[in-house]
């Protein structure tokens, strides 16, 4: 499958340079290509230096807003960022149609991160576009969720969360959710924590992009997860996930079909699918999904029939309710790994949380908002018989 990968603002454009980082990897690795195009939108112009596998013309690096910015950004402030995005969209999409397989594409996954407010506005108002214009191609957008800290020490963060999660959700056809927090490692620095979280995020769309996209007969699953499958699959709230198992570098020798080495084999598998399950990007109850996905990738002679039949059996007691869709990849690198996708989730309690504060919030904001200006005008009150210099 291939994606036109967009990043608008801070956060969505360093995840989108992972994205460029991971089909340089897909080409090297495995010459194929699963991104058509990768660019990153700002309103501030040192966001957009900061990046390192996004090409650096400005075609794939795209400043917006620029006379009401100075490019330096919106401050938080996610309803200029909206607007900024409606001003200047059709530079954006322009810019997307430029590149030679623009049209090669089979679907657009935009980024942001859901607190601040270039990416938080730009996001929902690019998906409508878009999807006014290639209606036959499914928009995805991928909303990075805040760390908790931001959450206790910025209120207008909360806000930000839940005006644009609705407003995705209004118009792109899948919004991937992926909560920082589950990906925090406490003993690592801010950057190493970032670069890190990005990378989690972004790796558990190697194999199911990869997939579809192969050419050499001996990577060809015997049953073949390709792009159809995967857009039949992802609608509404979604969630994706990855773990693997690593051969160790010394193996007892098989002899025969022995029982113990095939009951071996099996349970890689589920222990991989324990992890991607552990590591889903968003908390969430599989149970309440109606469409899901998974795609085993390992050696051939591991990936075997009972093995595709125990963890299509453990995703039916978990996701009963769900159209279960699944692939094989073989690839012989000394790895066995699950990618698991749940979609159209009814129910995300993190989701309701933020929605919920939010409309809380709300008649907070109003109440200061009066509070100030009753005080500003009372300040005016008692200074009007004081002569002005001006």
């Amino acid at each position: 499958m291939k994606l036109v990968v967009v990043g608008l603002g801070q956060c969505g454009g360093r995840i989108a340079d992972e994205f460029a980082r991971l089909n340089s990897k897909a080409g090297i690795k495995r010459g194929l290509d699963i991104i058509t195009g990768c660019f990153a939108v700002n309103t501030d112009a040192s966001d957009l230096v900061g990046l390192t596998s996004i090409g650096k013309d400005s075609h794939h690096r795209i400043l917006i807003g620029g006379r009401k910015t100075g490019g330096h950004g919106v401050g938080k402030v996610n309803e200029m960022g909206a607007e900024i995005a409606r001003e200047d969209a059709d530079k954006i999409i322009d810019n997307m149609r430029s590149i030679k397989k623009f049209f090669e594409t089979d679907a657009f996954l935009l980024i942001a991160g859901t607190a601040g407010g270039t990416g938080s506005g730009a996001i929902s108002v690019i998906t409508q576009y878009l999807k006014e214009r290639y209606f036959d191609k499914p928009v995805w957008d991928l909303c990075v969720l805040p760390f908790e800290h931001e959450e206790t020490t910025e209120e207008r963060t909360v806000f930000n969360v839940a005006t644009c999660l609705k407003s995705c959700y209004s118009v792109a056809d899948a919004v991937f959710l992926a909560d920082n927090q589950r990906y925090v490692r406490k003993d690592s620095s801010i950057q190493s924590n970032l670069e890190k979280i990005n990378s989690m995020i972004v790796s558990p769309f190697y194999n199911i992009l990869c997939a579809g996209e192969e050419k050499n007969a001996k990577h060809i699953g015997s049953k073949l997860l390709d792009a159809g499958d995967i857009i039949q699959t992802v609608t509404g709230w979604s969630t994706i996930g990855y773990g693997k198992t690593v051969d160790p570098a010394f193996k007892m020798p098989k002899f025969g079909d022995d029982y113990r080495n095939k009951g071996a084999e099996i349970q890689k598998g589920i222990r991989a699918m324990d992890e991607a399950i552990s590591e889903l990007s968003i908390r969430c109850n599989p149970a309440d999904a109606r469409r899901a996905l998974f795609l085993v990738t390992g050696p051939p002679k591991e990936v075997n029939m009972d093995m595709i039949k125990q963890i299509g059996d453990y995703m039916r007691d978990i996701a009963p309710e769900a159209v279960i869709r699944n692939g094989d990849y073989p690839r012989d690198n000394g790895l066995l790994d699950v990618t698991i996708l749940f979609s159209e989730l009814s129910n995300i309690e993190k989701v309701k949380n933020y929605y919920v504060r939010s409309s809380n919030l709300i008649p907070e904001f109003k109440r200061r908002q009066e509070e100030t200006e009753s005080r500003l005008k009372d300040l005016d009150d008692i200074s009007k018989d004081i002569p002005s210099l001006l």
